[in-house]
């Protein structure tokens, strides 16, 4: 059956969720981070679920796959930003990065079903 939202997507609302872990992670973040690391890891975080609403309802094969692309690119940033977090010391990044890589596999399973699909 065809979802009719993109909230019924597993990889947005996993997405979601790393978006949400984000936000809770950089909340103790120093002061001096606010419109640095703080900004940018939550802007990037949050650009992965909104291409992938964004690309839902385009209706062919490429504009969907280009959307989950720059989800895929926002996503990777955000990896870069949870290794920049660890290393810093300001958190613990175990969880975040496994849901990073379950949103990373979805999003490449999701293209290659759209790039495969006959419609």
């Amino acid at each position: 059956m065809k979802s009719q939202s993109f909230k019924e997507l597993i990889v947005w609302q996993k997405a979601h969720q790393f978006v949400l872990a984000v936000y809770k992670m950089t909340k103790v973040f120093p002061n001096e981070e606010l419109f640095l690391l703080t900004s940018q890891f939550r802007r990037s975080a949050v650009s992965i679920p909104a291409n992938i609403a964004e690309g839902f309802r385009k209706r062919g094969k490429a504009d969907k796959v280009r959307f989950f692309n720059i989800s895929e690119g926002s996503l990777e940033e955000c990896k870069y930003y949870l290794i920049l977090t660890k290393d810093l010391g300001y958190a613990r990044t175990d969880q975040e990065n496994e849901l990073a890589e379950e949103v990373s596999k979805l999003l490449n399973a999701y293209s290659n079903k759209i790039l495969s699909s006959n419609s």
